[in-house]
């Protein structure tokens, strides 16, 4: 790390051994110091970020955090069956038929787990709420009041250690109570069914939270579990694949429908009855996929626009616009259901800000006037006609991780926040997930796992980008690394690794990787910039 002047050389090495000592003597904790290619990714990675300027391109009280959610990490125990249980009991739903019933045990170990917070020195986290703990039976059943102290405790011992909560309605996961009575989110009862949930939650915990997150990645969901059928309820027709039952061509549109409408009555609710009064924000987080014309053809270039439609602009333009994109309502014409009166009305009640989750960028292609294999990924109406590819005459667009359809392509960064910031430049956004998938196996070695080289090579990178989009001016306030722990990865199970920590599946022992050894050093460089900024 090159400072200028010899006293801020000693202020940051003095900083860095009392960062790097307590976490090294640690029980928990893996002793990397014997390696010095390690000791050299870590500084050389620090230097990229931090040496270019003297001054951190993040603002003033800015969220450095880290990102979890119910079902991944918490474990089964008191509360009810969720759809994601009935799907890990299916043969071939996960790929090494695990479960989430233990999962990383949150349930039992948070304490622990926001000990290893603090130390790391995050200043946020972001958790989400299982549905079928609070309401295992929805609206008419009753509430699960150990499951809303378990949610009160976590949060009081995040907010006790200076971490700032943000908390996700819903990630993923319903009762399958409500499933099995309407048919999950095909039905507009379940709009009826989340808002009186949200409700649940604003009322009991709002008091304690400022930041409120409606739903995480509606869209992934909405495509994956009605289009593609891999998700629970598995629903989907051909070409996207074999299930017994679906249809790919509107089921999605319709389930897109409800969770934008069940988002809006939340939020309706929240202003009325509890913002006011708590003083909080709430806003929805996406998945955003950065998409890079093939060619610099008007046709493609067009594709890539019609991408961000299908996939991002799909919920955010009838949020904030209160219409479809244009695209869409084009190409889809009647399959894509209207806004009411009423619900337009729901509608103007917007958002606070946009949660932002980016992991990967794709080359794009028209399909629509132009030729494409009629396999490509992409190639249907209900995915716009956008041929998906990751790689050009050959070449990857960036090297592959753990998960074949995720690539490294730092610049994907800034160019979505740049893009959100110049579409929505009202809205301030924070990156609510961001994060790398280990290549290791579940036969890799433990030294092979700490030693994430690549993920803090990724951390670096990513992180660099979007300082590069703050300076452009992008209003982003907050950045979360997915993932704090490795957990059960959806329908991968433990066979994918994204955490700063590792997860031994047996003893459930927490040990930090090389990169929770590095995000902590980040941290702590950016916020020493920014107390000298104020003298």
């Amino acid at each position: 790390m090159a400072i200028g002047k010899n006293a801020e050389s000693g202020q940051v090495l003095l900083l860095l051994l009392l960062i790097v000592l307590p976490l090294l003597v640690s029980s928990r904790s893996y002793n990397f110091n014997n390696n010095s290619n390690n000791n050299n990714v870590l500084t050389e990675n620090l230097k990229d970020i931090s040496s270019s300027s003297s001054s951190s391109p993040f603002p003033p009280n800015f969220f450095f955090g880290t990102s979890s959610s119910a079902y991944q990490y918490e474990g089964a125990y008191g509360r009810g069956i969720s759809n994601w249980d009935v799907l890990t009991q299916t043969p071939g739903g996960i790929i090494d038929g695990s479960n989430g019933d233990v999962a990383d045990d949150e349930y039992h170990l948070y304490q622990e787990d926001v000990e290893l917070l603090a130390s790391l020195g995050v200043n946020s986290h972001k958790i989400s709420i299982s549905w079928s703990r609070v309401l295992p039976k929805g609206r008419h059943g009753s509430i699960n009041w150990k499951g809303i102290n378990y949610y009160k405790n976590l949060i009081n011992a995040l907010l006790l250690k200076g971490i700032e909560p943000f908390v996700t309605i819903n990630h993923y996961d319903l009762p399958q109570e409500l499933e099995d009575r309407y048919q999950g989110w095909l039905s507009p009862e379940l709009q009826e069914e989340y808002t009186y949930f949200a409700e649940v939650c604003f009322k009991n915990l709002g008091d304690r939270v400022k930041y409120w997150v409606t739903f995480n990645e509606p869209n992934a969901f909405a495509l994956l579990a009605y289009r593609d059928g891999i998700w629970p309820p598995n629903r989907c027709s051909e070409p996207h694949g074999n299930c017994s039952q679906g249809d790919s061509a509107t089921e999605p549109f319709i389930a897109g429908h409800n969770m934008i409408l069940a988002h809006a009555s939340a939020v309706n609710i929240y202003r009325n009855s509890y913002q006011k009064v708590q003083g909080g924000q709430i806003g929805i987080a996406l998945l955003f996929y950065w998409y890079v014309p093939i060619t610099n053809s008007t046709a493609d270039k067009a594709a890539a626009e019609r991408g961000q439609s299908f996939s991002t602009n799909w919920f955010l333009d009838p949020i904030i616009y209160g219409t479809y994109p244009q695209a869409m309502k084009d190409l889809l014409g009647p399959v894509l259901p209207e806004f009411s009166s009423s619900d337009l009305e729901k509608l103007k009640a917007g958002i606070d800000f946009i949660g932002v989750n980016h992991y990967t960028t794709y080359y794009v292609q028209d399909c629509l006037s132009s030729k494409c294999e009629p396999s490509m990924s992409g190639n249907t109406r209900e995915e716009g006609y956008v041929g998906h590819s990751m790689s050009k005459d050959g070449v990857l667009i960036g090297e592959l991780t753990g998960l074949s359809y995720l690539d490294v392509y730092p610049l994907g960064m800034e160019k979505v926040v740049t893009y959100v910031h110049e579409k929505f430049p009202n809205l301030p956004l924070y990156v609510t997930e961001n994060g790398y998938c280990d290549t290791t196996t579940p036969s890799s070695s433990i030294e092979e796992v700490l030693n994430d080289t690549k993920r803090v090579k990724f951390l670096a990178d990513y992180l660099h980008a979007l300082g590069t989009a703050i300076r452009k001016g992008a209003d982003v306030r907050g950045y979360f690394v997915w993932s704090f722990l490795d957990n059960f990865e959806w329908t991968y199970g433990y066979t994918k690794r994204m955490g700063l920590y590792y997860v031994d599946r047996v003893t459930l022992k927490r040990t930090p990787k090389l990169s929770a050894h590095w995000y902590k050093h980040f941290i702590a460089e950016n916020l020493l910039k920014e107390s000298k900024a104020k003298f």
